[in-house]
């Protein structure tokens, strides 16, 4: 099936959504037909923290109406944080949209956890991952660990970079979510995979963009 991604939110997720789309094709034997299209991850996060899922909403369409211009019939935003406006987008896209949120619910169900962590931007935390997460109890990021966290997540992902000082700070906030009871720590932020692959934490790692990416591989493969 022909795959029309949203891009550029930020550069690295979406080379990480498309990365891991080849890999998965290649292994398979089966070609990758994907349309990329890219949005501004500056106007993205002006309206995640101006509240306004509805206006993104409407600039994601217009990628998506490209989208099925050029053939694709199934679109993905490629960022864990876009996906704060995907029940606007849903309501109004003339594709169906491959939401990560119930694949990564049900990815949680499978692996019988009682409690996790998660980090992200400020909204990803705050709303549990859009509200979306059922199957697990979620334990929240507080006080200067949200912001600390949330600000240094939408500065590596605005560039596409981590640093060391970006890196201690998310895991050192893990790390205490980890003692308040959580069993694993989910990356609610697609870039995050910048501060962690190739790095131990010392706690178990679940990541929502490997789980989206593996959901929209079964149906780009169908």
């Amino acid at each position: 099936m022909h795959i029309g991604l949203i891009g550029g939110i930020g550069p690295a997720a979406t080379d990480f959504y498309y990365r891991g789309l080849i890999d998965r094709h290649v292994a398979a034997g089966i070609p990758l037909d994907v349309t990329i299209c890219h949005a501004d991850v500056r106007e993205m996060s002006r309206n995640l923290m101006g509240k306004n899922p509805g206006r993104q909403a409407e600039i994601f369409v217009k990628l998506v109406e490209r989208m099925k211009a050029a053939g694709a019939k199934a679109a993905a935003i490629t960022s864990m944080g876009g996906h704060f406006c995907v029940k606007e987008l849903v309501a109004i896209s003339p594709l169906p949209i491959l939401n990560a949120i119930p694949e990564v619910d049900a990815a949680l169900a499978l692996r019988n956890l009682k409690k996790i962590g998660i980090i992200g931007t400020r909204t990803v935390m705050e709303t549990k991952l859009y509200g979306g997460i059922s199957s697990v109890e979620v334990v929240l990021t507080e006080g200067a660990d949200l912001d600390q966290v949330h600000g240094n997540y939408v500065e590596m992902a605005t560039v596409g970079r981590v640093t060391e000082a970006q890196r201690r700070v998310f895991f050192e906030a893990s790390h205490r979510l980890v003692a308040r009871g959580a069993e694993a720590i989910m990356l609610g932020g697609t870039d995050l995979f910048l501060a962690f692959t190739g790095h131990d934490p010392g706690f178990t790692v679940i990541d929502c963009a490997e789980i989206h990416v593996d959901a929209i591989y079964a149906k780009s493969a169908a």
